[in-house]
């Protein structure tokens, strides 16, 4: 999987198969933000859930700037 670029941040996913465990580093103008851990099953996880996972962070996000 490749890195996803949303909203003004950067999506690197990384994932272990034998752990079933993977998590997304969000990047912003190229500096670390934060990690999304996440669970899956199966040999990779799927593609549908990393999308959710980002456009969630993206909301959530784009929900908090909105507040300010």
């Amino acid at each position: 999987m490749g890195a996803i670029d949303a909203n003004g941040f950067v999506f690197e996913t990384e994932f272990s198969v034998t752990a079933q465990k993977g998590a997304i580093h969000v990047y912003k103008e190229g500096t670390f933000v934060e990690e999304i851990r996440f669970e899956f099953n199966g040999k990779f996880p799927q593609h549908d859930q990393i999308e959710e996972l980002v456009n969630n962070y993206c909301y959530t996000h784009q929900r908090k700037n909105n507040d300010i």
